[in-house]
């Protein structure tokens, strides 16, 4: 397989394990601040999106809330997500290669 296909979906993966921390960060977050405070596991889902948290709050104006910040976050992860899907299935069409 060539090594641009690979790239792509080694891309893909870290980007879908990035949506995942901040999905699973948000339904952590539905529990309520006492679920939240002082959880080991909740803090490891924090500090795994929090690059994608700090972009999100440099790309949008100062007047959303932060509040909004994590759900922007998982929709920029989201849409790099189709991207990468859809560079992935160029390239295997560009290379004729059947990829799944």
């Amino acid at each position: 397989m060539p090594t641009e296909i690979i790239m792509v979906s080694m891309l893909r993966s870290l980007v879908e394990v990035a949506g995942l921390m901040l999905l699973l960060r948000g339904v952590m977050w539905l529990f309520g601040p006492r679920a939240r405070k002082g959880n080991f596991v909740y803090d490891i889902f924090t500090v795994a999106s929090m690059p994608f948290i700090r972009l999100s709050r440099s790309i949008t104006p100062r007047v959303v809330g932060d509040a909004y910040i994590p759900a922007i976050a998982f929709l920029l992860v989201f849409a790099i997500w189709i991207a990468l899907a859809a560079g992935h299935q160029a390239l295997c069409v560009h290379r004729a290669v059947q990829c799944v």
